[in-house]
């Protein structure tokens, strides 16, 4: 069996082959159900004015964007210093990436309770994950993580002082710098999670914007971090040897 393929067709009575259909949004994608989702097997398809069923579509960019933009409003409302961080924050900052499966925002650990209280009086699910580095939340069918460490790394006051404001699919928020997505991003590589594909168009995307003498300070121990500069001083994308610096 080629293990790259799908599932092999069924055959109808008349010999027709039948793919099958996911049977939830999140197959679709190849997430599993989540079990806090209120999703049950066969979620995942809305049905049509004439009553057929049609599996909801893979890319989750507009929810996630329209989810980003509730969730920032009440943020800056609450007036606790935050930043959009993860792959928003890179669409954010012009990169065109796919959005896929949560919005992340940066908030201070002190500020976890007055945001989780604003976020409930606004109708959002709060839900407590077995890690102490973040907090979950739901809202339009789409999850929320609010953290409070990047890579390991408390979220300060001065990290979130230096996200630029940059305007959301029309809503303007703090976004993570370029130069802290970077650090941040390449700070979470390990063995067990290394992909430098989704990493490469980010970073030639971002690579005028980021001071890459402090990605290389701050990413001096990280194995996976140097790798992945050497492949970037290989790809042309940043100078070699010592003029990188």
């Amino acid at each position: 069996m080629n293990l790259t393929e799908g599932p092999a067709p069924h055959r109808a009575a008349d010999g027709a082959a039948r793919s099958p259909q996911p049977r939830s949004a999140h197959e679709a994608v190849g997430r599993p159900v989540p079990p806090d989702s209120g999703e049950a097997p066969g979620d995942g398809l809305e049905t049509t004015g004439e009553g057929r069923a049609q599996a909801l579509p893979p890319d989750h960019t507009q929810a996630i964007l329209e989810t980003t933009k509730e969730v920032g409003a009440v943020l800056k409302a609450s007036g606790c210093p935050f930043a959009l961080v993860g792959s928003v924050a890179a669409y954010a900052h012009g990169i065109p990436v796919r959005l896929q499966h949560d919005t992340d925002f940066a908030v201070r650990r002190e500020d976890a309770e007055l945001v989780t209280r604003s976020l409930r009086e606004r109708g959002i699910r709060i839900v407590e994950p077995p890690e102490d580095w973040l907090v979950k939340a739901r809202a339009g069918g789409e999850e929320i993580d609010l953290i409070f460490a990047l890579a390991g790394r408390p979220v300060t006051t001065e990290l979130l002082a230096r996200a630029p404001t940059v305007p959301v699919d029309s809503v303007h928020m703090p976004v993570l710098a370029p130069t802290d997505i970077m650090v941040s991003r390449l700070l979470a590589l390990s063995e067990h999670h290394c992909d430098f594909g989704a990493l490469l168009p980010v970073a030639r995307g971002l690579r005028e914007r980021v001071e890459w003498a402090r990605v290389r300070q701050e990413t001096a121990d990280a194995p996976m971090a140097a790798a992945f500069l050497y492949l970037l001083e290989l790809l042309d994308v940043l100078p070699r040897g010592d003029a990188a610096a």
